[in-house]
């Protein structure tokens, strides 16, 4: 059974797009990841545009970070002040982002950009994971204490000016740092299609030192606004947000993500992390083999940046 994504401009088979959602949202329920750095990768590997998979991968996140964030709030594990901030870098990173991404697709340009910074930041993202979670396992093996230095140590960072008081979080800290992190997750957002939650969250755990409890929460919160308002300007500026092709992975997504809890709930820690660094790993080969790999049609014509 096929469908027609308007957008896209292609006609698909809607058990392999339903399948591709299940799948992510599976992974995000097990893992605790917005999913967005899997689904783009997987959109293009079925031939999806990147531009459109890119846009489109955002919206889905979306939906998944606001339950989890609702969640979080409800809990008390939100810090409201933090994600503020959070958001006001992510919004001019996202609009920065959005700048470079039209400015990639005139000169014609994005399909590579995607594709290397995918490969760059799943290679370097999976390889520490993979290396983390192994030291780990042995020490879980050989029952040695895990030693993690404590979100209220101090490094650089905490000497930048600009310090702002966050209660809930129980941190004092410049503002700086936190404003930088989230443009940079901004413009990863709207470069390429991601939550930057697998990214912000070990930031805001080893670098400035925000205690673990609110980091999900705060993440969620900030990446809800970022990944809405970059859908919202992808779909008025480059007419690429698929509004077909985001229900059936949202829909998709949902339900897989309800059984992808249950499954991670019966793993431990440094095993969730293991499997999903060798996941993250075999998504970056695979784009990597792509880059490097002849094309099957050598020729091909675009308009405007979508393939014809």
């Amino acid at each position: 059974m096929t469908v027609y994504l308007p957008i896209a401009e292609l006609s698909v088979n809607i058990f392999i797009i339903l399948g591709m959602g299940a799948a992510v949202g599976f992974l995000s329920g097990m893992f605790g990841v917005g999913g967005g750095f899997l689904i783009t990768p997987l959109l293009i590997f079925y031939n999806i545009p990147p531009v459109v998979a890119v846009a489109t991968g955002a919206n889905q996140v979306v939906a998944s970070s606001m339950s989890g964030a609702l969640s979080h709030f409800r809990r008390g594990t939100l810090d409201v002040k933090l994600g503020t901030v959070l958001l006001l870098g992510g919004l001019l990173g996202a609009t920065a982002g959005i700048w470079l991404f039209s400015l990639l697709r005139r000169i014609g340009q994005l399909d590579l950009v995607i594709s290397l910074l995918y490969v760059v930041l799943l290679g370097t993202v999976g390889t520490l994971m993979l290396l983390e979670s192994i030291r780990a396992l042995r020490r879980a093996a050989n029952n040695q204490p895990v030693s993690l230095r404590r979100p209220g140590q101090h490094n650089w960072v905490h000497r930048l000016p600009l310090k702002m008081r966050f209660k809930k979080s129980k941190i004092y800290l410049s503002v700086i740092p936190v404003v930088g992190l989230g443009f940079c997750i901004g413009v990863l957002t709207s470069v390429m299609g991601v939550g930057g939650g697998f990214i912000m969250v070990p930031a805001m755990i080893y670098l400035l030192r925000i205690p673990t409890n609110v980091v999900v929460g705060t993440s969620l919160f900030q990446i809800i606004f970022v990944t809405a308002y970059t859908t919202i300007v992808q779909a008025t500026a480059n007419h690429a947000v698929d509004i077909v092709l985001a229900f059936i992975l949202m829909v998709a997504g949902v339900i897989g993500a309800q059984y992808g809890v249950r499954v991670g709930q019966k793993l431990r820690g440094e095993q969730l992390r293991a499997l999903l660094a060798l996941l993250v790993l075999a998504v970056g080969v695979r784009l990597a083999v792509d880059l490097v790999a002849t094309p099957s049609d050598i020729y091909s014509v675009v308009s405007e940046g979508v393939y014809r």
